[in-house]
């Protein structure tokens, strides 16, 4: 079949300022990946290497460029699944590492777990020869002043890892999940996703990123999704497998739709998703105002863009 890849790098309120980087991030993801699914990698490899262009890219909040946690430290989840076997692999609260989904696939396919968290998933990944990064490495400017700026804010020490009750609230920091989902030639599916969490969060605070279910599931049988946004919000709901099982009955869009429906009327959840069904077909839906997100179209171009009807195309 023709294989497929989408992408996205965070649903939230992304400012003027910032939607061209997200943009060019996330086209920049798709035109490097989606060359090598069409001329035969898998799913999973497809995957994977898209988010570490991703974790790459300061622009979003995984990897380089992740937010901080109350203690001004970087801790990252990650998570990648394979729709063929149901096997997935995760990681936590995991320091000093450039590329977590990496690791994620590592203890998916080298250990009997799905799920290590902290010192343990560092310690696994040192032994697997995953090159440890020194944390300023991972910071960059832009969420060090934020930090700074944060942490003098009262409304932190009673009200970290809120979730606003609107977008424009003065005391959203800017975060942008990444995650990608693929079909491949042989019909298979996978999702990845990876994140630096929500800035000034609780140390050790986990979010939806690794959970199975909530921030990422692939299942061929149906499809494959990954979602971003607010994660407690998006744990409650299991948002990527509302949408996968709204799948074997509804069209891709309809299906994405709906999910982010369940998300908002449930739990006044902000966040979004991608999808790709079992036959290639492509849903996203987002109940903050802008989602960045990019994926190739039946002809070829590369389509991007950070709202539905505000798309372009690339060749």
């Amino acid at each position: 079949m023709i294989p497929r890849l989408i992408v996205h790098g965070g649903a939230w309120n992304i400012p003027p300022e910032y939607e061209g980087d997200h943009l060019n991030g996330v086209r920049h993801a798709i035109a490097q990946v989606y060359p090598l699914l069409r001329d035969g990698c898998t799913a999973l490899d497809a995957v994977e290497a898209a988010v570490q262009h991703l974790e790459d890219d300061p622009t979003f909040d995984a990897g380089r460029g992740a937010v901080l946690n109350a203690d001004g430290e970087v801790e990252l989840d990650a998570m990648i699944m394979d729709g063929a076997t149901l096997r997935f692999g995760a990681v936590a609260a995991l320091q000093n590492t450039l590329h977590p989904v990496h690791v994620a696939r590592l203890i998916m396919e080298r250990t009997e777990h799905n799920l290590l968290v902290g010192v343990g998933a560092r310690r696994f990944a040192g032994e697997m020869g995953v090159p440890e990064v020194r944390a300023d490495e991972l910071v960059t400017q832009r969420e060090w002043d934020y930090y700074e700026g944060a942490r003098r804010d009262p409304a932190y020490s009673t009200r970290r890892s809120f979730q606003p009750e609107h977008e424009s609230d003065a005391n959203v920091a800017p975060h942008g999940t990444v995650g990608a989902v693929a079909v491949d030639r042989q019909g298979n599916l996978a999702a990845a996703t990876s994140t630096g969490g929500t800035a000034m969060k609780l140390p050790g605070r986990v979010g939806d990123t690794p959970i199975i279910g909530a921030g990422t599931y692939a299942d061929n049988s149906c499809g494959a999704a990954s979602a971003t946004g607010w994660g407690e919000y998006v744990m409650r709901v299991l948002l990527t497998r509302t949408a996968c099982d709204l799948l074997r009955t509804l069209e891709a869009p309809e299906a994405a739709e709906m999910a982010v429906d369940v998300l908002r009327q449930r739990v006044a959840g902000l966040g979004g998703l991608i999808l790709v069904d079992r036959g290639g077909r492509y849903g996203f839906a987002h109940s903050t105002s802008k989602m960045a997100f990019a994926y190739v179209d039946d002809c070829g171009q590369v389509v991007a863009g950070t709202r539905k009807g505000s798309q372009t195309a690339a060749g």
